[in-house]
């Protein structure tokens, strides 16, 4: 049964939570609140993730729920299917407008298209909102033309001819119209943040990065307290083995869950830069860096089959090894020879990422298999000089990620293999028995591979570029 407010005709909104778990920055929320009675926050859990990123999402609910409590509200967590749940609750809360931020990926465009049928079907309106990337990729896309641009240079050049973004949206109010006396069910069990139990788990994991808007605005502020530090920054001169110091942001996943807003991460760049006008520029700078993630979502978003090889018309068509074996050894830190730093690179993901953004995800695996968006497939990086002689030659970050080699000396902690056996036995890390034994010789794959990659763009029709030979990356 609908409230007596409702069926008295007041406006009743559902903001629908889906990425964009924030207060700020949110026009789907300033459209709900407009002249509403009621307003009800939802978001719907119907699907398990992995461990680390369930919990990340789960810090990131209850932090939004705080904040509307904070406002009067709170968040209603709803279990089941949008496409079973919401129905219902149009029915039962006399709900008049649903709104929403829009989300491009395939599977959400597709449950999208049917939440409007269902909705135009209740006599419910629709109000769906782009925030969750600085622009609309649509209008990107009529822009260049009708289709993606397809490299970062011309990607860059079109959002210059468009001009900056729309600023962030105003805060919502102080007060926020909360739900109708009695509407919903008031028992945690039924509206509130899933437990740990609920889903499935024991406890929550250790990880690194706090889930969830507060923490998101905290790191954006600690990050923009040097200003000279933000407008000198440039992406190839970080170290990617930094880790308690991170040499970048350590934004993203804050971007992918929408608990930060790339509109306002946006505008505290532009402040910057106009009091400093000798800042970087992109593609190497850190407005260049939310730029590669809006010139991802954009070609994702318009390319069909983005996440795959097979019907995907900008991915290079490669016959890939299937090895789950291999895949095991990487994935579990297990892979031995000349690998640590992989092994380390596997153990940190387990901790700190497993929050990856689709788009992006897929675009950076097509750029490092040089799929996609990069051709110089010869150019190969050593996991043990690229390290070793560059960015980390004590090996700080395989101590900290991978404990078992953290005895080990400087001199082979990149090639444990080759320590003798009493450095080894001194260490408590002996090859074979507390560490893997090789799983391949990097030198020997990477020429094979190297030479079959050539024979793949050959069968493509492709020119790799300058070169030809294997290029060992120091």
């Amino acid at each position: 049964m609908a409230s007596a407010s409702a069926s008295a005709g007041a406006k009743v909104s559902i903001v629908w939570f889906r990425k964009g778990l924030r207060v700020h920055d949110n026009p789907a929320l300033i459209e709900a609140c407009r002249d509403a009675a009621h307003v009800y926050p939802i978001f719907q859990s119907s699907y398990k993730v992995t461990v680390n990123r369930y919990n990340f999402l789960l810090e990131s609910l209850r932090d939004l729920d705080n904040s509307f409590r904070a406002r009067g509200s709170r968040l209603l967590v709803l279990r089941g299917k949008p496409e079973e749940v919401l129905p219902r609750v149009f029915r039962e809360w006399g709900a008049k407008q649903l709104c929403f931020e829009v989300d491009t990926e395939p599977y959400a465009k597709a449950r999208d298209a049917r939440v409007h049928q269902l909705a135009a079907e209740a006599g419910v309106e629709v109000h769906a909102a782009v925030s969750h990337t600085l622009y609309d990729t649509e209008m990107l896309v009529a822009r260049h033309g009708g289709s993606p641009p397809l490299t970062m240079q011309s990607f860059t050049k079109l959002v210059d001819r468009v001009g900056d973004p729309p600023p962030p949206a105003p805060d919502p109010p102080a007060a926020i119209p909360p739900p109708a006396p009695g509407m919903p069910a008031a028992d945690p069990a039924a509206t509130g943040v899933p437990t740990w139990q609920e889903v499935g788990f024991t406890e929550a994991p250790v990880t690194i990065f706090k889930g969830g808007e507060t923490e998101a605005l905290r790191r954006l502020d600690a990050s923009f307290a040097d200003p000279k530090w933000v407008a000198g920054f440039q992406k190839p001169d970080t170290n990617p083995a930094a880790f308690e110091r991170p040499a970048t942001t350590v934004l993203s996943p804050y971007l992918k869950f929408g608990c930060l807003s790339a509109r306002l991460f946006h505008a505290r760049l532009l402040a910057v830069y106009r009091e400093h006008k000798a800042h970087t520029q992109p593609p190497v700078s850190l407005r260049g860096q939310l730029l590669w993630r809006e010139f991802f979502y954009t070609v994702g978003a318009h390319t069909p089959n983005f996440d795959r090889m097979v019907g995907n018309p900008i991915c290079k068509q490669i016959p890939w090894d299937t090895n789950e074996e291999f895949y095991n050894a990487w994935r579990e830190a297990r892979t031995g020879e000349q690998l640590p730093a992989p092994d380390s690179g596997a153990g940190r993901t387990c901790k700190a990422r497993e929050v990856v953004d689709h788009y992006i995800n897929a675009a950076n695996w097509m750029w490092l298999s040089a799929s996609a968006f990069f051709s110089q497939y010869f150019r190969v990086y050593s996991p043990v000089t690229f390290g070793k002689k560059v960015y980390d030659p004590s090996g700080a970050f395989i101590r900290r990620f991978l404990p078992v080699l953290k005895d080990m000396p400087a001199k082979y902690i990149y090639e444990p293999w080759t320590a003798p056996l009493e450095v080894q036995r001194r260490a408590g890390c002996v090859v074979g028995v507390d560490y893997p034994r090789p799983i391949l010789d990097h030198a020997v794959v990477s020429k094979r591979n190297t030479a079959r990659m050539a024979e793949a763009y050959r069968a493509n029709k492709c020119v790799a570029g300058p070169g030809g030979v294997v290029d060992e990356l120091a």
